[in-house]
């Protein structure tokens, strides 16, 4: 049983050493010439303003998750709207009932979020 997994160890303990030879590689024979242009912080080609650990506004944080539930919700009904035809001849109205309500759903937090202010940038 063992056996079958040689071949997979394998793979994966030439793929660790392969990469470590090469960072260690590239730490010994690349150009090393530090000065302060190159150490300073670059954004975007203008002076940084601001410490590094400022605070950032928790609606920030608030949309970048509602963009990953909609995107979610995209990788989910799309697959099914391309399979829909099919499935309505298959399921009938069976098929549109499971999707119908997770829309609701996702809508009813849709609106949740928009009621409280959450897309709201101040």
């Amino acid at each position: 049983m063992i056996e079958q997994y040689i071949p997979i160890f394998l793979v994966i303990g030439v793929s660790v050493v392969f990469s470590m030879a090469v960072i260690a590689s590239s730490k010994l024979f690349g150009p090393q010439r530090p000065d302060s242009e190159k150490l300073s912080t670059y954004e975007s080609g203008m002076k940084p303003v601001g410490g590094v650990r400022e605070r950032i506004s928790i609606k920030y944080y608030l949309v970048a998750m509602l963009f990953i539930v909609f995107d979610i919700e995209v990788i989910f009904v799309y697959p099914w709207g391309v399979e829909f035809k099919k499935l309505l001849g298959e399921q009938g109205i069976s098929a549109l009932v499971p999707m119908i309500i997770f829309l609701v759903v996702l809508e009813l937090g849709y609106l949740y979020v928009y009621k409280k202010g959450g897309l709201k940038w101040d």
